[in-house]
């Protein structure tokens, strides 16, 4: 069990939960909001993924990636920004009898360097690399992310100086992030995010949990974090386990039943629980020290 430990707050995502709760942020400017809100309920780190903010889709904007940024930086608030580099992986299939010609409104598969425009350009202290190919829940939908695309965009990803977060779902992932890092492609210290009860990948239950956590290299630091209603309980679940906390409202719109939450309402949830187990929350200047983060000017 740890002692310390630090929370991340996913404030957006790119599914469909705008739509199903309007405390979810979609422009740039509601986007920052969270991000500072979540900052002062106690999260070390805002994961951020941006929207179209006309109709809340998801978007690989470089321009809106700036803006929330820039609203962060521009308001002081000490929060370190970790932005997605999942966005353009994504294949869904013209049906199970004819998977092509794909279907273009859901399809996103563009290249390494393409996917990674607004991080080489912000450079935030971190973004997250998808650590392997998944059925993704939906019916025909793939989350797609090949090795040799994933040692492309972690080379990019040490280059600019930015620390990725491995974003694991399955065992065969967490292989994929062992040989990144034995190709040096990834430095130490090495930083993970345990992504749990997500179909078709890793079950939540306890056993599937610590399969993964049995199988973390000594000396990395990760997250882990489930969705709906177990993501308050794995706020507990993650200390147990030796683990840091993700919240937020890319995972989980309910503070409890019939109250739909705000990311602070999360963080506060998240801060309290850790507080009643005796475990300290850790700032953000003590995980830059902690995963060696390069501050950004």
């Amino acid at each position: 069990m740890r002692t310390s430990a630090f929370i991340t707050c996913a404030v957006t995502g790119s599914g469909q939960s705008h739509t199903k709760s309007d405390k979810v942020p979609v422009t740039p400017a509601e986007i920052a909001r969270a991000c500072i809100e979540a900052a002062e309920a106690g999260a070390a780190i805002a994961h951020c993924h941006v929207r179209d903010p006309g109709t809340g889709a998801p978007s690989r904007d470089p321009a809106l990636y700036r803006e929330v940024v820039e609203r962060v930086r521009e308001s002081g608030t000490d929060v370190i920004l970790n932005l997605t580099a999942g966005m353009g992986g994504d294949i869904v299939l013209g049906s199970p009898e004819a998977p092509l010609p794909l279907n273009v409104d859901g399809t996103d598969l563009v290249g390494a360097t393409e996917r990674l425009v607004h991080v080489e350009e912000l450079r935030p202290e971190i973004c997250t690399l998808d650590c392997g190919t998944m059925n993704f829940a939906e019916a025909d939908y793939v989350m797609t992310n090949t090795p040799g695309t994933l040692r492309a965009m972690a080379r990019r990803i040490r280059d600019a100086g930015v620390k990725p977060e491995i974003e694991v779902f399955d065992l065969g992932h967490l292989w994929l992030a062992r040989t990144l890092v034995e190709e040096g492609l990834i430095d130490d210290p090495v930083l993970i995010q345990l992504c749990m009860g997500i179909p078709f990948g890793a079950s939540n239950d306890p056993n599937s949990l610590m399969a993964m956590v049995n199988n973390i290299p000594a000396g990395w630091t990760y997250s882990m974090f489930s969705i709906g209603r177990m993501q308050l309980p794995y706020v507990a679940q993650a200390v147990l386990a030796g683990g840091n906390v993700r919240v937020g409202l890319e995972d989980n719109i309910w503070l409890e039943k019939g109250i739909k939450a705000s990311n602070g309402d999360l963080v506060e949830r998240a801060a309290t629980i850790l507080s009643a187990m005796n475990v300290t929350l850790q700032g953000p200047a003590e995980v830059r020290e902690m995963l060696n983060l390069r501050r950004p000017a």
